[in-house]
């Protein structure tokens, strides 16, 4: 007998150094084969290592195969499953593992929740999510900061920020993470006054922020115009001797273009040993927005010729939105030729079509705007409508003015303002008639004429985007 297990230890030793060892897919049906006739499969340091490889050679349908073959697997071995799914991003398996535990009588601990929580976050599970709080609750983890961070995640996923910030605060204790989670949350959900209070809040806590916590906290200053919190981080930043990474960078440069201060944006830009073309793109369209157009052609123009960084489908958004603030229409046109030639390989989308006809709009080439939208191989959204109805009224195009109003009662008939500004234009060519109709259909439908947001005055404001 003492001899068996003494053989039982040495062939469990030959099988974990395999494991070591550079591994094909090939080798695994073999070694799973070994495993079973030797009734080792059931060791739960095994049966890790095995389900690990399987991971790293991306053949998770083996380890899944191999773990339903155990009787009553333990729950290190559960959880080594739960977590290689969870990295995979394979819908409902780490759940339907976590079922199985719960049918066979494994009890689950700290570790199994954490993975568990991170898939079901990932796909916005929201009633899977509540069900596991529910037995987290049951199971006495509330303590466990790792757990409660991770139903945190799931509700922040799913939107529902309200049911994040009440497990935050029935946290008994919370770290950076639980902060950044909450943070991000926040300004995922377009909370952005939340998420800056938040991260207000943390510094009076006494937490110490980390990258993460200031790449988010940096994009709802963007998005919320919040320049002292943004100047601030930088601040931060410079004191602790951070190291400017790319997505720090980036951030910040984001951060200084969306308030208004790109020059600073700019000399963060230049400081920047590493860039990758969201860099490029937060500096192109910082300066777009700053309306300096020739400057971000300019930068264009670097970035193309020399800048070691190919250029994407938002980097010709932003260069088109800067032509069409700058009234640049030579340069957009020629832009916009070289994406139709397939110079940077791609053609041109609905967005970059959008610019073109903004553009065109503004700088009075109504006809060719008008041509532009009739002859693209997309429907003309709404954005590009409003941006001919805006050229077109203030260049006197009262025909083209009068085909883009009629479009946008098309799209949006619940839009009075539209009616408001086809009854308009239809006075001013005298068509007494068509004027009687579209106010004798505001009045039947109860429309008035100051309802919903998308006026011209609004179109000739701002750039549009579908």
């Amino acid at each position: 007998m003492a001899a068996f297990g003494v053989q039982m230890w040495a062939e469990s030793n030959r099988i974990l150094s395999l494991f070591a060892t550079s591994l094909s897919p090939i080798h695994i049906p073999q070694i799973q084969a070994q495993l079973i006739v030797q009734n080792l499969h059931s060791n739960p340091t095994i049966a890790h290592h095995f389900i690990n490889t399987c991971h790293h050679l991306r053949l998770l349908d083996s380890a899944l195969r191999f773990f339903t073959q155990i009787p009553k697997p333990h729950v290190f071995v559960c959880n080594s499953l739960i977590r290689a799914f969870s990295h995979s991003k394979i819908p409902h398996t780490p759940l339907s593992i976590y079922a199985h535990m719960n049918r066979t009588s494994i009890l689950p601990n700290n570790y199994t929740f954490p993975f568990l929580l991170k898939s079901l976050a990932d796909f916005n599970h929201l009633v899977s999510g509540q069900s596991v709080h529910a037995h987290v609750v049951k199971l006495g983890y509330v303590s466990d900061v790792y757990v409660q961070n991770s139903l945190m995640d799931v509700y922040a996923s799913c939107g529902r920020m309200g049911l994040c910030k009440k497990v935050f605060d029935e946290m008994p204790l919370r770290d950076v993470v639980s902060w950044t989670v909450l943070i991000m949350g926040y300004r995922v959900a377009l909370m952005f006054d939340d998420a800056l209070i938040a991260f207000e809040q943390m510094q009076y806590a006494g937490v110490e922020p980390n990258r993460v916590t200031m790449v988010n906290a940096l994009a709802a200053c963007a998005s919320f115009g919040a320049i002292e919190m943004g100047v601030w981080i930088h601040a931060f930043v410079k004191r602790r001797g951070w190291e400017m990474d790319v997505i720090l960078g980036t951030s910040l440069i984001d951060m200084y273009g969306k308030c208004g201060r790109i020059e600073e944006g700019l000399v963060v830009f230049q400081a920047m040993k590493d860039k990758n073309v969201y860099t490029w793109n937060a500096l192109i369209n910082g300066l777009a927005l700053a309306k300096s157009g020739e400057e971000a052609i300019a930068w264009f123009k670097r970035m193309d010729e020399g800048g070691g960084v190919e250029a994407d489908e938002v980097t010709l958004v932003t260069v088109l939105c800067a032509c069409s603030h700058s009234g640049l229409v030579d340069i957009g046109r020629q832009i916009f030729g070289s994406m139709i030639d397939g110079k940077f390989g791609f053609s041109p989308g609905i967005q970059h079509y959008s610019c073109m006809v903004d553009l065109l709009a503004r700088s009075g080439c109504i006809e060719e705007s008008f041509e532009l939208i009739k002859n693209m191989p997309f429907d003309a959204t709404k954005a590009m409508w409003g941006s001919l109805l805006a050229g077109s009224r203030a260049q006197g195009s009262l025909e083209i003015s009068e085909f883009a109003a009629r479009k946008l009662v098309e799209m949006e008939p619940e839009n009075g303002a539209y009616y408001a500004v086809l009854s308009n234009i239809c006075a001013e060519m005298g068509k007494w008639n068509e004027v009687e109709k579209v106010r004798e259909i505001m009045k039947v439908e109860g429309l008035k004429k100051d309802l919903g947001s998308s006026s011209v005055e609004s179109f000739k404001r701002l750039p549009h985007f579908p």
